[in-house]
C-alpha cells in the first residue's frame, strides 16, 4: 500500500501491525508491546522508528494519504470541468473511506483530539488535499461552473463535511458504504441543493 516502498523491513513489519490492530481496536486500548509483539520486533527497534505510538499512527495515516493523493492525481487525468473533477473526488473519497476502515477510523476518530496531529506529516497531507479541492472550486468559479455566491471555502466544508458523515458509521461500527450510492447522492445536493 505504501508508494514509498524503501522503509527498512523492520518499520514496514511495525506499520502493518498497527494497520492490523487498528482494524479491531481502539488506539488507546493498543500498546506498545501488542504492536512490537504482533510485529514480531523488540520495543526497541519500534522506539528507534518512532518516539511513541501516537507518532506510528500518524505515519500510518501519512501512508494512506500518500497513497490516496496519487490515486487522486491519476484518477483526475483527462478529466475536464471542475463539476466532474469535484465529482470524481467525492466518489474517490467515499470510495477510500467505505473500502479502507483503518483510514476512515484514523481519520475521523482517533487523530483530531490531538494537537501533534497538526503538526504531523500526516496533517500536511490532509491540507494538501484539501487545497486541491479548494483549488478545483475556484477553478469552477473563475469558468462559471459553480457560483461565486458562496465563499469556495464553505463548498469545501459542504462536500468533506458530507463525506465525513456519511462515512461516519462504517468507521465505528464497520457498517457497509455504497460508494456509488453515497457519492451520487452528495454530489446531487452540492451542485443542485436541496430545493425541488
Amino acid at each position: 500500500m505504501n508508494p514509498n516502498n524503501t522503509s527498512p523491513p523492520g518499520k514496514k513489519k511495525i506499520v502493518n501491525a498497527m494497520r492490523e490492530l487498528l482494524e479491531k481496536r481502539n488506539f488507546e486500548t493498543i500498546t506498545i508491546s501488542e504492536i512490537a509483539a504482533k510485529a514480531g520486533v523488540t520495543e526497541g527497534l519500534l522506539y528507534k522508528y518512532f518516539k511513541d505510538k501516537r507518532e506510528l499512527l500518524h505515519h500510518v495515516l501519512k501512508e494512506h494519504y500518500d497513497y490516496f493523493l496519487l490515486q487522486i492525481d491519476r484518477d483526475l487525468k483527462g478529466i475536464t470541468g471542475a463539476l466532474n473533477k469535484i465529482r470524481k473526488i467525492i466518489w474517490s473519497s467515499i470510495d477510500r473511506y467505505a473500502n479502507h476502515r483503518v483510514f476512515a477510523r484514523i481519520i475521523m476518530l482517533e487523530v483530531r483530539g490531538s494537537e501533534t496531529y497538526f503538526k504531523s506529516e500526516a496533517y500536511q497531507r490532509v491540507r494538501q488535499f484539501n487545497r486541491l479541492l479548494l483549488d478545483i472550486i475556484e477553478e469552477g468559479v473563475k469558468a462559471g461552473e459553480i457560483t461565486a455566491a458562496i465563499p469556495p471555502h464553505y463548498i469545501r466544508h459542504a462536500i468533506f463535511g458530507a463525506i465525513e458523515h456519511a462515512c461516519l458509521n462504517q468507521a465505528i461500527f464497520n457498517e457497509k458504504v455504497s460508494t456509488d450510492e453515497t457519492a451520487e447522492n452528495i454530489t446531487y445536493l452540492i451542485f443542485n441543493g436541496i430545493k425541488p
